[in-house]
């Protein structure tokens, strides 16, 4: 009789997740993760949308990364199907319509710390690259091409060094920088006094744009920051500044960008995120013709450095997010409160 009341109520809390947007790497971390024996892992290759909703019948929960498409349409089908839990792989739920979610009595949950440091020092890692030109340097050297013309670069102290958004990226971004030397100059809407006890200076986006050499993007993608470089705003910074975005595409208006790289007006450009990188990034496409002019004319310049929404991509930031999206999941399934959770309902 013990038994089976413990069989009953396993089988009340058990959970079958789908996994969308998940490639071997994250089946790796997620599988080697799971120490919980209520949650069953169904793992799909293909992106969350419209057209593959469908594939959530039967199952209780999803787990969703930056492009899925979770928008009102979604949402609702979701409902139809029975899901009552998305956990997100990632901080950002831009592109989840929370205000549906929670009218549907879904849970929305994120993962608002996996590593600060590995988007940081991506950041970093664009800097430098673009600074010293070490990819083209590195192309040269392999075809014992040892010329420096064209390869100079400028010393990064006593720099300033614009850091727009100070959450726990940011953070991490402005204490690296202050290593080098730089003068930090941030901006938020909430101080973050770490940060101004290490010297760090808050100051409004104006005098920001107008005194930093580089600009490097740590905020969330709102209403408000929707394209919060473009035209105007690259017209008020210091000619050949240096911008880098290593958190969401829409935070750049790339065909004004791309103006302003023809004006050299925008010196250096690193971005690691890009408007419609939905159609483009985690897939090989090294096959095919990419149908994106903008995103094509771009790569031409030899100072644009893209790279494919890889800031996340580091061994201790998977594990990070695989024990945090499985906690979210348990702590759903148990009905236990968590403050990672972006929706009202329980």
């Amino acid at each position: 009789m013990i038994e089976n009341t413990r069989n009953r109520q396993q089988k009340d809390f058990y959970m079958k997740v789908a996994v969308f947007s998940s490639k071997t790497y994250d089946e790796q971390t997620l599988t080697k993760g799971n120490v919980y024996s209520d949650i069953e892992l169904h793992f799909f290759e293909s992106r969350l949308s419209a057209e593959t909703v469908s594939l959530t019948t039967g199952f209780d929960a999803i787990s969703c990364f930056v492009n899925d498409q979770i928008n009102q349409s979604v949402l609702e089908q979701l409902s139809k199907n029975g899901i009552k839990s998305i956990a997100l792989r990632c901080a950002g739920y831009n592109n989840v319509d929370l205000n549906v979610a929670n009218k549907l009595g879904i849970s929305v949950y994120h993962v608002p710390d996996y590593s600060p440091e590995s988007v940081a020092e991506h950041a970093v890692a664009l800097i430098m690259t673009l600074n010293r030109k070490t990819h083209r340097a590195y192309h040269r050297v392999k075809e014992g091409n040892f010329s420096l013309e064209g390869l100079m670069g400028f010393n990064l102290s006593d720099k300033t060094v614009g850091c727009i958004g100070t959450g726990r990226i940011g953070q991490a971004f402005a204490k690296i920088m202050k290593g080098f030397g730089c003068r930090v100059l941030c901006t938020d809407i909430k101080p973050n006094q770490t940060l101004i006890d290490l010297g760090c200076q808050y100051v409004d986006l104006q005098t920001l744009y107008e005194q930093s050499n580089i600009i490097s993007l740590h905020c969330p993608l709102t209403e408000e920051t929707n394209h919060l470089i473009n035209k105007n705003s690259i017209e008020k910074m210091l000619d050949g500044v240096m911008i880098i975005n290593t958190s969401r595409g829409a935070l750049v208006n790339a065909q004004e960008a791309i103006d302003a790289l023809y004006s050299e007006k925008i010196g250096y450009l690193g971005l690691d995120v890009y408007e419609q990188e939905g159609a483009l990034f985690f897939e090989d496409m090294s096959g095919t013709i990419i149908q994106d002019s903008v995103f094509q004319l771009m790569l031409t310049f030899p100072n644009v450095v893209v790279t494919g929404h890889q800031g996340y991509f580091t061994d201790t930031a998977l594990s990070h997010i695989a024990h945090t999206t499985l906690e979210n999941l348990h702590h759903h399934n148990h009905k236990k409160p968590s403050n990672r959770m972006l929706t009202h309902n329980h």
